[in-house]
């Protein structure tokens, strides 16, 4: 075991929590990005945004219940609403069974739905859940740098097979077309926009921040007792040479990629919305049609010409981009915005010959 003491025993420890991290704040970006493009869209689907705020609360309150199942304080009161949430504990637990509680309503919400995904991804894509071996470092395995190949190496392996699962799905399966649901949803709800019934809050990064921000310096003894915990659970690793410790940041890593995706997902289909809501008409309703008929034609069609390994795939493939053409098209064509933007080019062009001309 190469490496030097100090990075053994301090720093190694470090490198798969600095990881998941990462991880972690690429979520709150996302989740802050996805609020943006929500807010665009609220003026023409109210509906549609207050269903992804319940979801949020939906999500937020379970995990907040969860933590109160979890420190045995009990459930007196379960409340959910579109704007708000509230979990009642039958006896009132201060110290650390408080703080625990309160760590699953702040922090939960951003890892538990998406671990019970994981789980569920698991039947899909058994072979994607591997986690290298120390052993396979040779002499790097405990160092800063063995413990950031493990994890990277780990979460790269489930990666690759996730998305080579979602680029076969077979959407006439009714369990694969369940789990991009359920992944949708994921993605739509993970965070709600806003909280309160009669004033409404804004919840944003900074607000997520600041939660977190006051659990820690609340009771920061709290928190150097988890640290001293992690520092344990990784020199138990070293002395049993195994990958006990890597393993727990590799799982909260597979979340987190699960939530980035889905999160990416919704990204999607909020983009498709709002460019549809720019084509007038009737013709606003043509790209969906062709989103589901492309699909089942594609796939007709591949019942006769087998392809076998490339079927799903290029079923996905004709569907999206034959969606992605023809709405395109229609945007170019039908949409006032598109033209509007077009006659400005045209009037700057003439404006400017005008100019050199004189």
């Amino acid at each position: 075991m190469e490496g030097s003491p100090i990075d053994i025993v301090v720093f190694a420890p470090l490198a798969p929590l600095l990881g998941v991290l990462l991880f972690w704040f690429i979520q709150l970006l996302f989740i802050e990005s996805q609020k943006y493009f929500l807010n665009k869209i609220s003026h023409k689907h109210p509906a549609f945004c207050r269903f992804t705020n319940f979801l949020g609360i939906l999500f937020q309150t379970i995990c907040h219940a969860l933590g109160y199942t979890v420190t045995k304080s009990g459930i007196s009161e379960f409340y959910i609403s579109v704007n708000y949430g509230r979990v009642a504990p039958k006896k009132e637990k201060k110290g650390i069974f408080e703080w625990v509680s309160n760590a699953f309503l702040f922090v939960g919400p951003f890892f538990i739905p998406a671990f019970l995904t994981v789980v569920i991804l698991y039947f899909f894509i058994p072979d994607g859940f591997s986690i290298v071996t120390p052993d396979q470092l040779i002499n790097l395995k405990y160092t800063f740098g063995g413990q950031l190949t493990i994890f990277g190496i780990s979460l790269f392996n489930f990666a690759n097979s996730f998305f080579y699962f979602l680029t076969n799905l077979d959407l006439l399966h009714p369990a694969q077309l369940g789990f991009l649901f359920l992944l949708i949803f994921l993605g739509l709800g993970i965070r709600p926009s806003h909280i309160g019934e009669e004033k409404p809050h804004k919840v944003d990064m900074i607000y997520e921040l600041r939660n977190i921000w006051n659990l820690i310096s609340h009771k920061p003894l709290y928190l150097i007792i988890l640290g001293a915990l992690v520092y344990l659970i990784f020199y138990i690793s070293l002395y049993l040479n195994t990958s006990i410790y890597v393993a727990i940041f590799v799982i909260l890593g597979w979340v987190s990629i699960i939530s980035i995706i889905s999160l990416f997902v919704s990204h999607l289909i909020i983009f498709f919305i709002r460019i549809v809501d720019e084509i007038p008409r009737f013709w606003k309703y043509v790209p969906i049609i062709v989103l589901l008929s492309s699909y089942i034609i594609a796939r007709a069609l591949f019942f006769y010409f087998s392809m076998h390994d490339y079927v799903y795939s290029t079923s996905l493939f004709i569907m999206l981009f034959s969606t992605f053409i023809v709405t395109f098209l229609l945007y170019r064509t039908k949409s006032d915005k598109f033209k509007t933007i077009r006659e400005m080019k045209l009037l700057k062009k003439k404006t400017q010959g005008d100019a050199d001309e004189r």
